[in-house]
Formats: C-alpha cells, structure tokens, sequence
C-alpha cells in the first residue's frame, strides 16, 4: 500500500470489528477481486472500495494499515469486517470480535458526498419469504431494481438499488422498510 502508516487520518469511526474467512475466500469481493483472506483487507459498508485505512485494537493498542475491497460487515453493532491476516495483525483473530477505531488514510472518491448507493436485506433464513420480499418492493419501489440472492453461508439477501443510486432515496427506504425477517443496510456500492 502507498500509503505510510503514520499517514494523518481524514476520516475516523469506532465500533466493533470482526472478521471474515473460508466461507468468502476466493469468491468476489465488491471490488471485482476475489477475496484472498490472507492478504490485507477488509470490508466496511460505506467506505469508498479501495480505501486505505488503518485499523487500531483498542484493548492491545495493536494496528495495521488495510485496504476496503469488500462491503460488509452485516451485524448489528459492527463498523468493520476484516481479513483473517489483518484480523491476526490486530488481536481479534481469537477473540472473534473486538473494540477499533478505524482511521482512514486514502480514499479514491469523497466519503461524506457523492456515491452509488443501495439498500441491503439479510441475511433471511427463508428463501420463501426472501423472494416474497422481493416481490413486494419491486412493485412498492417501481423506479428501483431489486435482487434476490444467496450468500455462501446460505442465507438470502435483497438488495434494493434505487434510481440513480442517489444516498438520499437510499435512505429513506433504508428508514421505511420493515422486513419480516433480517435487518435492513446502507450500502455503498463503489
């Protein structure tokens, strides 16, 4: 990464990271790469793909510097999924989750404006209701195109992509959907 590690940071969030692996390695990541757990990276829901942040455990003091290929993590309460090497580089390998900051160093777009943006539903344990919720937005939502699909760990996602794939109407959904099942996301989806 061109990036130091003593680099000022732009951006700053805390919350709870985890980490992701055998399930999603060597499948797409958002960034059209496929995911490798064993390098450096990381998904976050709302960060410009391929941005460069630096990821600080705040009970070991412990950092590394990552790069956002991936969206996620879909967990209430988690800010940052990482990488199986980057999740080992900042002690929260074993743990399985743990408190960070996240600081980004680099971004490729702006992160507070602009953006293509979608709403995500999941992880539905039932393919019956998944394809029911699809339904019912498709035709609430005739101006946006709706997805059904299956995650590897075999749970059905809806993502919702509005017109134009503008923030605001994103969330505005996100704040008027009621699923019957799984919970609902703001996503960025460059």
């Amino acid at each position: 990464m061109a990036v130091s590690p003593d680099a000022q940071a732009i951006w700053v969030e805390t919350g709870l990271a985890s980490w992701y692996g055998p399930p999603y390695h060597n499948r797409r990541a958002s960034n059209g790469e496929l995911y490798d757990m064993h390098q450096m990276t990381a998904a976050h829901r709302t960060l410009p793909l391929n941005s460069i942040v630096r990821v600080t455990n705040l009970k070991t003091a412990s950092s590394t510097v990552v790069r956002i290929t991936d969206r996620g993590p879909f967990v209430d309460g988690r800010v940052i999924d990482l990488s199986l090497a980057a999740a080992k580089a900042v002690d929260v390998w074993r743990p399985g989750i743990a408190p960070v900051r996240v600081e980004v160093l680099q971004a490729p777009r702006p992160i507070e404006e602009g953006g293509r943006w979608c709403v995500q539903i999941g992880a539905i344990h039932d393919e019956k209701i998944a394809t029911t919720l699809k339904s019912r937005l498709t035709r609430r939502y005739q101006t946006a195109r709706v997805l059904q699909f299956n995650s590897p760990v075999g749970d059905w996602w809806v993502r919702v992509r509005v017109a134009g794939d503008d923030r605001l109407r994103a969330e505005e959904m996100a704040a008027a959907v009621q699923p019957e099942q799984g919970s609902v996301w703001l996503v960025r989806m460059d």
